[in-house]
């Protein structure tokens, strides 16, 4: 997948009155913050940067294009507007190119699990984990297959599908999926047990 790229503008102006003055251009007033602690403020055009977050996840590594000088970035933090969810400011933090990171990354189940079609209800109870890895290794999400779980069945962290080079920090025994047995199944299954105990006794 192509890294999205973000125009954005050096600002030295700070404040709300700055701030407001920023929207009302139809921009984005944001900061990005630096590996060694250095804030640049800048802003961006608030159509592009709501097309883009669309598209990015809390692991994409976006590149942010500052007057010429790229800089691979997360978006860390976005405020909005609690009325018209217009976003007011956004904040980003630099990675560096061959330096581990470590980072969340949604879980997104994909697939209709054969216990669910015999009535089971599919149950995810962890929607990210923590990975570490080097940048370019980072996987936008993870996605995993419950096409074949069936009743009682479940996948945990340990078995996601990832690649050598991205080492789990999230507890390995953590449930990600899980096919669970409905009441009425259960219910089911004890009425007919007691069915064929109560056929048995009578022969």
């Amino acid at each position: 997948m192509s890294k999205v790229v973000l125009e954005a503008r050096s600002r030295e102006s700070k404040g709300s009155v700055e701030a407001r003055k920023i929207r009302r251009a139809g921009r984005v007033p944001g900061v990005l913050y630096g590996r060694s602690g250095k804030a640049i403020s800048l802003d961006l055009d608030a159509v592009d940067l709501s097309h883009s977050l669309k598209t990015i996840t809390e692991s994409t590594i976006v590149k942010v294009d500052l007057g010429g000088k790229s800089y691979d970035a997360f978006v860390k933090d976005t405020q909005r507007n609690i009325l018209d969810g217009k976003i007011l400011h956004v904040d980003f933090y630099e990675v560096e190119s061959g330096v581990l990171l470590r980072a969340k990354v949604a879980v997104h189940l994909n697939g209709n699990p054969v216990g669910v079609r015999e009535g089971g209800v599919l149950e995810s109870p962890v929607h990210d984990v923590e990975v570490e890895c080097l940048p370019s290794d980072l996987p936008e999400r993870i996605i995993v297959d419950v096409s074949t779980l069936g009743m009682n069945q479940s996948i945990h962290v340990r078995d996601l599908p990832l690649s050598d080079s991205i080492r789990i920090l999230s507890n390995p025994d953590m449930v990600v999926a899980l096919v669970k047995v409905t009441r009425e199944i259960a219910d089911d299954t004890a009425e007919k047990g007691t069915e064929e105990a109560s056929a048995a006794a009578g022969a």
